[in-house]
């Protein structure tokens, strides 16, 4: 991705990057004005001289992600272990190999307006092929009910994505939709063509760069329109490196919860996957996890 794409991809920021009087427009025009009346009365507090005053903030309005990790094949009857994403030893034999990814869960536990949310999802990756970077975009929509998950599982992103010796880079954001006009435009890709995912080969397909500028210019279109806000946005690098703070390339589930970032906000310990909910659960209870989250999977791919 180069400076000018991630220049204009960041200026659809989300509801938690926006400056205060812009999330408050942007979640009247989705009839959460009482959350917009408590973000403008905080700001009102602090110019009067309360600097310190905090108000609680929804789920959707923090920009922070937790990055965690299941390894392929785990198991376990109380429930199986999640790590953080950057304690995971690289699998250096994926330099050069070729990935299926899938979307494994789209999970909504609070998203702007309530009740039903159609929710556009988009899924960005690098894809490396001899000495050449192509920049792929894949993009479906989902209606989930709040509180719950789409209905996928494994569902096909990129399948034969090659990866390079750095490593792949992917990048996820979603869009509530709440102006019908763009939930009607955004039908076609329910088709067969689009839920098929993006199939690659060992060189550069034309067609495919078209497809994925056109996906993106879609998004980005549909993430500036009045009642549409963007909620989850982040970028992960996979890489081969023992860097400390960098996550790395591994078979198995990848996991993205949207997170306060404050003192002991997060902690994996505390939470573990149940592979018979299908949930990401808390540890000492079985409750689910009280966060939007997304997990996708990544492995060797064999034609």
């Amino acid at each position: 991705m180069t400076a000018t794409d991630l220049a204009s991809w960041f200026d659809k920021r989300t509801i938690g990057a926006l400056p205060p009087q812009l999330a408050a427009d942007k979640l009247r025009e989705l009839g959460e004005g009482n959350i917009a009346d408590e973000i403008e009365a905080t700001v009102a507090r602090r110019r009067i001289g309360f600097p310190k005053f905090k108000r609680k903030r929804q789920l959707y309005e923090h920009t922070s992600h937790a990055f965690g990790f299941i390894r392929a094949g785990a198991g376990g009857s109380g429930g199986t272990k999640v790590v953080n994403a950057c304690s995971v030893a690289a699998d250096k034999s994926l330099k050069h190999a070729r990935l299926k990814v899938t979307l494994d869960q789209l999970r909504v536990a609070k998203y702007p307006g309530g009740g039903m949310h159609t929710v556009l999802f988009d899924f960005y990756a690098q894809n490396q092929v001899q000495g050449q970077v192509e920049h792929l975009h894949f993009s479906q929509l989902y209606r989930v009910q709040e509180g719950e998950q789409a209905g996928v599982v494994g569902y096909p992103v990129f399948i034969g994505l090659n990866v390079g010796t750095q490593g792949v880079s992917f990048k996820c954001y979603t869009v509530n939709v709440k102006n019908d006009q763009d939930e009607r435009l955004l039908n076609f890709l329910d088709s067969d063509v689009f839920k098929a995912g993006v199939t690659l080969g060992i060189a550069i397909n034309p067609i495919v760069g078209v497809v994925s500028t056109f996906a993106k210019g879609l998004v980005q279109m549909v993430a500036s329109r009045n009642k549409n806000a963007a909620v989850q946005d982040f970028y992960m690098g996979l890489d081969f490196t023992n860097a400390t703070t960098r996550a790395r390339l591994k078979e198995g589930s990848y996991i993205a919860v949207q997170v306060p970032e404050r003192p002991n906000a997060f902690d994996w310990d505390e939470w573990v996957y149940s592979p018979k909910r299908r949930q990401i659960v808390a540890a000492r209870d079985d409750s689910p996890i009280p966060y939007n989250y997304i997990i996708f999977s990544v492995s060797r791919y064999i034609s």
